[in-house]
């Protein structure tokens, strides 16, 4: 998004920019809708686990041609749910507050465009894309090139400033609506939200310090800090790790972790065993709890790195955070959401759901300059500092913990991956049941004839959206015309080569001497009807004598008295040459087509290839060999 004057997007990361449509309000309708999102959005953000850092919201000052904003950036890292939460937060977002538009992109630039590839018009590009695509009331927008532009392409002249974008956005919203298919594409991608959210969750058993307990029992987000720390340690790290200063091994209990899928598959595929200094021992694989005591002692390890790379600071830092009027209104809000969906103040319920919304308002609400930018080392110091660690009470909670979710998940059968290649590669295909499809083989022919008479470009060869589509024309006096401008050649003219080897083929003929009377006038010019003719007697005669060869044999003809598919019309014109044409059957082109693709298709075993490639490209999916299987 460099059309608006910003830095280029960090990898792994995902940049959003949200307008004010019109520009009334200005400042304070800014900082009121920032607000209004925290308050309206805080019941989701606040359970969310993050991969690396939080969904948050700034008000950023007007500079040079770009409007005063709310934007942010986040890195989601491995996570790349991360980014499409995102977006589905800004689509709702601007639904919720239609006098916002919204801009998003990461650093593949428009990363919602590259999701919907197949549909784009053919004169949106990477080049002209900047500040043309919006989420504004709730639903993705694209501005168009005008007229003069699309007639006249010129890429340089093509970018609008956000300021022009938005005045358009907001004067013809209607008409900038992307396509449906567009859309469709997009908000597939997200579909799902907020529950989507619980199943991205994975809860496991873990043998842990009772310290690390307490903590994530505040706050629960650290984990993925933890993880991160454990799943990126250097030898460096792990010098802490010879010697647990925060977290002895001593005081381990059992208890269960809400994890996301990533964390969780990054925490468990790694191959780890302690420094026998550490005091953390495991138990032989064969164990019951083996899996427990891994996950805690590769979790203790995360939490140990991080304090050892901490500041030590006060224990007041969080509570000036959360002592101001802002954090007042906060919770008023929250309340008035029925946030602690009637939960009695004081209880556990509440307690959880207070813990959660102080750690949503200090990561993404409050403003950087209005306290010290703390580092996850720091705040776990600062939480075992302030929380009362009752051990006892951790380890009756242990005798009677819930069940852990199964982790199955993480192996993929073979049976599981075709499933998915499948369902990703029929997402265009209507019906349910694609066993019980009637496969056409009509529409295989028709979309292969429509693909090979596609007119491309220098960018390479064009598919055709489906054997719908019109058949393609094509006018020859219009393409000899622009060869004409090209070559500086008379339409007329022939090449000179092309001449003398029909000259020679001429002469090789057995009925050479109406040819030698043509020989005999060179100067005369050929009319393009007589050179079509002797064409067609040349193609006549090798089609006579193929007839009888084996390469003649290998082609499938027409049987007498059927039609081939739109086939028999094409034949009528060469039926003026006499009687003896008639034993020359002609060749059913579209059957051997037909042939020829399925047998290619058969040859790939399964696999990708070129026949697949091309006609999924257009649509037409074919079925299993089923007489090749088992």
């Amino acid at each position: 998004m460099e059309a608006i004057g910003q830095a280029p997007v960090a990898e792994d990361a995902v940049r959003y920019c949200l307008f004010a449509a019109t520009r009334s309000g200005g400042e304070a309708l800014l900082r009121r809708c920032a607000e209004g999102v925290a308050v309206r959005f805080a019941p989701l953000l606040a359970a969310y686990i993050w991969q690396r850092q939080p969904f948050r919201l700034r008000y950023v000052p007007p500079r040079g041609e770009t409007p005063a904003h709310l934007g942010g950036t986040t890195l989601f890292g491995d996570n790349v749910e991360d980014e499409w939460f995102v977006v589905y937060l800004v689509r709702e977002i601007t639904r919720e507050f239609p006098g916002l538009a919204a801009r998003i992109d990461d650093n593949d630039g428009e990363f919602l465009l590259i999701e919907a590839a197949d549909f784009l018009p053919k004169w949106l590009n990477p080049e002209n894309s900047d500040n043309r695509v919006f989420f504004y009331k709730g639903e993705l927008h694209i501005i168009p090139l005008t007229e003069s532009q699309e007639k006249e392409y010129d890429p340089s002249a093509d970018n609008l400033t956000i300021s022009q974008a938005l005045t358009l956005l907001s004067n013809h919203s209607e008409e900038f609506l992307a396509a449906e298919p567009i859309r469709t594409a997009v908000y597939k991608r997200i579909s799902g939200y907020p529950e989507k959210i619980q199943a991205s969750f994975h809860r496991a058993h873990c043998y842990l310090p009772a310290g690390i307990v307490a903590v994530l029992r505040q706050r629960p987000s650290l984990v993925a800090a933890a993880v991160q720390a454990f799943y990126l340690r250097d030898p460096v790290d792990l010098r802490a790790c010879r010697s647990f200063k925060t977290f002895r091994p001593e005081e381990r209990v059992m208890t269960i972790v809400t994890f996301t899928k990533c964390l969780y598959a990054q925490l468990v595929q790694q191959k780890f065993a302690p420094d026998r200094r550490s005091g953390y021992t495991l138990p032989l694989p064969s164990h019951p709890q083996f899996k427990a005591h891994e996950l805690g002692m590769k979790l203790a390890h995360g939490f140990e790195i991080l304090c050892s790379k901490c500041n030590k600071v006060s224990p007041d830092s969080k509570r000036n955070v959360l002592s101001g009027p802002l954090w007042e209104r906060f919770l008023s809000s929250l309340k008035e959401k029925n946030y602690f969906k009637g939960q009695m103040e004081g209880s556990a319920k509440y307690s959880e759901l207070l813990h959660m919304a102080e750690d949503y308002f200090q990561q993404s609400v409050t403003k950087p300059q209005s306290c010290v930018e703390v580092s996850p080392g720091d705040e776990i110091l600062t939480l075992l500092q302030t929380t009362a660690i009752d051990l006892k009470e951790l380890e009756r909670e242990a005798a009677c913990l819930p069940p852990e979710d199964d982790d199955s998940w993480l192996e993929l059968t073979p049976d599981d991956l075709d499933q998915m290649l499948k369902e990703a590669g029929s997402e265009s295909i209507q019906s349910s049941n694609e066993e019980e499809q009637k496969y056409d083989l009509e529409t295989v022919a028709e979309s292969m004839k429509a693909f090979v008479s596609k007119v491309s470009t220098h960018e390479g060869a064009e598919m055709p959206w489906s054997s719908d589509d019109s058949h393609v024309t094509f006018d020859v006096d219009s393409f000899t015309k622009a060869l004409d401008r090209i070559l500086g050649a008379d339409s007329e003219e022939l090449d000179s080569d092309d001449l003398d080897e029909e000259e020679e083929f001429d002469l090789s003929d057995d009925d050479g001497d109406d040819f030698d009377a043509e020989n005999q006038r060179p100067d005369q010019e050929v009319s393009p009807n007589e050179l079509i003719g002797s064409l067609k007697s040349y193609m006549n005669e090798m089609d006579r004598e193929l007839a009888h060869t084996n390469v003649g044999k290998s082609f499938t003809t027409q049987k007498k008295g059927a039609s081939s598919v739109k086939a028999a019309t094409s034949e009528s014109a060469g039926h003026d040459s006499g009687a003896e044409d008639t034993e020359l059957t002609p060749v059913d082109v579209d059957m051997n087509l037909v042939a020829n693709l399925l047998e290619s298709y058969s040859a790939q075993s399964g696999l990708a290839g070129p026949t697949s490639n091309i006609l999924q490209s257009m649509g037409v999916y074919l079925p299993e060999n089923a007489d090749h299987t088992g």
